[in-house]
């Protein structure tokens, strides 16, 4: 089993009228139960009010996921976290960034990047074009599908070169933008996927359920973690012994 925590920092979820009749549970939770369709898959949840953000040392050793949502909180998400979030990635834990997440502080760490784009909330349509229909996170979709509406993000959008690019969106602005890209940092796998603007029904859309199972399962890499908390050995204990003496004779 895969294990997934969502993270929402659910603010417009209580404060947004229209927000709640769409997700009357919260994002997260809708997030979570797409996920869950998928019986590979083992969700849970948490927000920015829980203690630690939800997402204490004892959480993160049982994620191997990390799905992130976060819009007008970033600036409230503990530096001590992030810290700790960025260490499991850099383990082998995967992350994948939803939507505003371009912004938020794990993102911006990681890629060591501005992050910065343009956008326009205008509910248009948005066509997302598949890129790689071999990558794994694009199987079982159709070369092109349409979000009847969204909030606009286009060019330039100031992030490293990618290492897949998975999708591309257009509107009807004429704008583009890359809405689905991957990186490794460490050992752990990175996806930024656009669509999600809280205002629409996006996660509930087939299309995008389907992309965020393959997204991850593809970002799971639960068996190749690296350490990155080493101890010295000391002399006393090497695995094979050292003669100090004889070293410096032969000096």
């Amino acid at each position: 089993m895969t294990r997934v925590t969502v993270w929402s920092e659910n603010v417009h979820d209580q404060k947004d009228s229209a927000v709640k009749a769409i997700y009357p549970e919260g994002m997260h939770a809708c997030l979570a139960q797409g996920l869950a369709e998928d019986r590979g898959i083992i969700t849970r949840t948490a927000v920015l009010q829980d203690p630690e953000h939800g997402l204490p040392e004892e959480t993160l050793e049982q994620t191997d996921v990390l799905v992130w949502w976060g819009h007008m909180a970033h600036a409230e998400v503990s530096d001590t976290v992030v810290d700790r979030i960025q260490r499991h990635v850099w383990e082998g834990m995967g992350l994948i960034a939803l939507h505003s997440a371009h912004f938020s502080k794990i993102f911006t760490r990681l890629l060591g990047t501005r992050c910065s784009l343009i956008y326009r909330e205008a509910g248009e349509r948005e066509l997302l074009w598949v890129c790689n229909p071999s990558h794994p996170i694009t199987q079982g979709l159709p070369p092109c599908f349409e979000l009847p509406h969204e909030e606009m993000y286009g060019e330039p959008f100031a992030i490293p070169e990618p290492e897949s690019l998975l999708f591309i969106s257009s509107f009807e602005g004429g704008e583009v933008f890359r809405s689905g890209c991957t990186w490794t940092r460490g050992a752990g796998r990175i996806f930024y996927f656009r669509p999600g603007h809280e205002t629409y029904p996006t996660y509930y859309d087939p299309n995008i359920k389907q992309v965020l199972k393959n997204a991850v399962h593809w970002a799971s890499n639960a068996t190749t973690r690296w350490p990155t908390r080493l101890e010295n050995i000391p002399i006393d204990k090497a695995p094979r012994k050292i003669d100090l003496h004889s070293t410096a004779n032969h000096g």
